[in-house]
């Protein structure tokens, strides 16, 4: 299945003119990445075209944007949908910002003919800022296009930006980071809110909320915003405990102290522990603690590594030192937990 958006402004001047404003104040380009994510390229395009004209007629007046690409062949995106560009990358001046957007993350996907990459470092000695969609920041990394920026990157992603990117610091307790002429975001919903953020910026935050609105969005989300967790099991409102908890689920294998994670945080190892007592009606070292023990719990049933193993990946010292700690918790050993899970959810243990 093929979506053609090549049918372009052809008459946006005249359009303009009628509605009494200039030509196009905003101005988008768009590179997409070999399976890019189709949602975070919706949401945030839908947020522009929505504040581009009055109504929902879709007429690129305030803004304008366009799909760029070394060729003219469909890009295909990771769930099958193929998107044609409207033009061969030309002049990169003509736009405000140049969007990259990700999606899989596979090393086909990470390599990028290398015209795109020169155009990138091009666009960056131009001072076009560059925003990263979902793992379209891995792209700008490995461009060379990131460095002493703070880069946003999926809870998801994380290990996996770690793993690619080592020694680079990622920002993965906020939905979007802006960082001078870099922007960066999770994906899904957070690129309509970053959009938003560009919106409001250049049109006015009238025109940010008509877009969210009809969108379906309660209100714009500012950039701090925590992403939503992976598998916190507890409903958490407070946005400091949801900033924290998510710091605490990417440092298992070496936990941060609590000082250092109220560093992270830029608020007080007091502040903190008053948070989570509202929050959760716990301190954050048993918090982080129960975190730990239920990670450790996950991969008792779920894997076949030793308790040594799973002991050192949840932060514990030895098999001996997590025995310890999970039978005071648990009154069972992790391997009598282990056997009894095993045979109760046998038929769900992955062979």
């Amino acid at each position: 299945m093929t979506v053609d958006l090549r049918q372009g402004p052809v008459s946006s001047a005249k359009l303009a003119q009628k509605v009494g404003r200039a030509v196009a104040p905003l101005s988008v380009g768009f590179l997409l990445l070999h399976r890019f994510t189709l949602g975070a390229f919706a949401n945030f395009v839908d947020v522009l075209r929505l504040a581009a004209d009055e109504g929902d007629r879709s007429r690129q007046i305030r803004c304008q944007w366009r799909i760029i690409s070394p060729d003219m062949s469909p890009i295909l995106s990771s769930c099958g949908v193929a998107i044609s560009p409207h033009e061969r990358i030309g002049d990169l001046r003509r736009f405000d910002y140049l969007v990259v957007v990700g999606g899989v993350l596979e090393e086909e996907s990470l390599l990028v003919d290398e015209r795109f990459v020169d155009h990138l470092r091009q666009a960056a000695e131009a001072g076009i800022p560059l925003v990263g969609l979902c793992t379209g920041s891995f792209v700008l990394h490995r461009a060379g296009l990131m460095g002493g920026y703070k880069c946003c990157v999926s809870w998801f992603h994380g290990s996996d930006f770690l793993r690619h990117f080592e020694g680079l610091q990622a920002v993965s307790d906020q939905i979007f980071v802006v960082d001078r002429d870099r922007l960066t975001c999770s994906g899904g919903a957070s690129a309509a809110h970053l959009a938003a953020f560009l919106i409001d910026r250049h049109l006015g935050k009238a025109l940010a909320a008509k877009s969210l609105r009809i969108m379906m969005f309660n209100e714009a989300a500012k950039g701090e915003t925590a992403q939503p967790t992976g598998s916190l099991q507890v409903v958490v409102r407070d946005e400091i405990v949801k900033r924290a908890v998510l710091m605490m689920q990417h440092h298992l294998e070496v936990p941060l102290t609590i000082g250092r994670l109220a560093e992270k945080l830029g608020i007080s190892k007091r502040q903190v522990e008053r948070h989570f007592r509202s929050e959760l009606r716990s301190s954050p070292q048993a918090f982080y603690m129960q975190i730990r023990l239920d990670h450790a719990c996950h991969l008792m049933l779920k894997t076949e590594k030793s308790i040594s193993e799973i002991a050192l990946e949840c932060g514990f010292c030895d098999g001996s030192h997590l025995n310890r700690i999970f039978r005071a918790n648990y009154l069972r050993t992790p391997q009598g937990f282990r056997s009894q899970g095993a045979w109760h959810e046998r038929d769900t243990i992955p062979p």
